[in-house]
């Protein structure tokens, strides 16, 4: 017969003591969950497609983790970076898809109508991020 224990979680959180090493620049966490980080993903991923590919080459030269911090850390700046214009620029319809999503088990053609807002908004707030976008769409196709 078997017998069954409960699961315990700990109550606290693990944090490695252990500090990085000086030539590891200091970047903080992007502090989103799932939902909103898939409801920014396109713009993401054009915004800083240049530093995702620095980075992805990077882990293509060498598989130890600790040879591409550096470039994680600039992806995760970049991420950080462009969730802020969002937040900034176009709160309410961001929050409103993300959530949608949250709310849809994250599934795409439920939250159509908040994603045409959140796009439109967007394109008309955010021109210099939308330049860049289909500037390095043009760079990458051309």
């Amino acid at each position: 017969m078997a017998t069954h224990l409960s699961s315990g979680f700990t109550k606290t959180e693990y944090v490695d003591p252990t500090p990085l090493p000086e030539s590891v620049p200091k970047v903080d966490e992007v502090g989103a969950t799932s939902a909103p980080l898939k409801s920014a993903s396109f713009f993401i991923g054009q915004y800083c497609k240049a530093y995702n590919e620095d980075f992805m080459l990077c882990k293509a030269e060498n598989n130890d983790p600790e040879h591409c911090l550096k470039e994680g850390r600039k992806v995760t700046r970049c991420a950080i970076d462009l969730i802020t214009k969002l937040r900034e620029n176009c709160s309410k319809e961001f929050d409103a898809h993300w959530q949608c999503l949250e709310n849809h088990n994250q599934e795409l053609y439920s939250c159509r109508k908040p994603e045409r807002t959140f796009n439109t908004c967007v394109f008309e707030k955010l021109v210099c991020v939308i330049q860049f976008i289909f500037i390095s769409f043009m760079y990458y196709f051309d």
